[in-house]
């Protein structure tokens, strides 16, 4: 049984997320924050891990992380003070790439874990001034993805929603000239579909970033 681990475990993607990929038949952990959120976890079929993300060690990932086929970042701050959001979109993310480079590299293992890190649309070339709120949450997105796309011999994708809804899935669509980024909008459950495909393929698209938004096209499709 594939064994997954989802950080940011009771965020709304999260959340939508943890049924999908239980229904397809694997073992599903959500790392959650508060021990409060656990029954929440329980009734989607999955197993709730409580920690503080911000607080864990190398050690602490390294030994966490080892026990998981594939590994899915879907954590955030939601937004608030800068510092919150440094810590918890960036710091803890970059400290779960240094893990996974670790086992890598390890002797014992020599395997990482397959690696789906939820980010946003464009945010590599995000172009957000410093004294605009929402720096700090671009800033970090882009430092995690740039270090990510500078890794090598890890198995992962970068997801790209743009500005995210609670409507019900469709299918997708890629963006392009003739469907601008600031007019377009991502399903959640989308998000959560995408999720549970590329956890169950047996290859990662080969564009490590895979950008989408809502569509017609079928989930099966996207990053072919």
């Amino acid at each position: 049984m594939t064994n997954i681990l989802i950080i940011g475990g009771h965020g709304k993607v999260a959340l939508l997320a943890a049924p999908k990929l239980v229904a397809r038949g694997f073992a599903v952990t959500a790392l959650i924050r508060k021990p409060e959120q656990a029954a929440d976890i329980e009734k989607l079929g999955a197993t709730p891990l409580v920690r503080d993300l911000t607080t864990l060690t190398g050690d602490d990932w390294d030994a966490l992380l080892a026990g998981f086929d594939v590994v899915v970042w879907s954590a955030g701050a939601g937004g608030g003070a800068a510092e919150r959001t440094y810590a918890v979109d960036r710091d803890a993310a970059l400290a779960v790439i240094d893990s996974l480079e670790r086992l890598r590299d390890s002797g014992d293992a020599g395997t990482a874990p397959r690696y789906l890190n939820v980010s946003y649309l464009g945010a590599t070339t995000h172009s957000v001034p410093e004294d605009d709120s929402f720096f700090p949450y671009a800033d970090a997105k882009k430092t995690v993805d740039d270090r990510l796309n500078a890794t090598t011999g890890l198995d992962y994708a970068i997801l790209g929603p743009s500005a995210l809804t609670l409507e019900p899935a469709g299918g997708f669509a890629t963006p392009t000239a003739d469907l601008p980024r600031e007019d377009s909008h991502t399903s959640r459950e989308l998000v959560a579909d995408v999720i549970t495909e590329l956890a169950g393929r047996d290859q990662l698209p080969t564009d490590r970033t895979v950008e989408f938004v809502d569509g017609d096209r079928p989930v099966s499709e996207i990053g072919r």
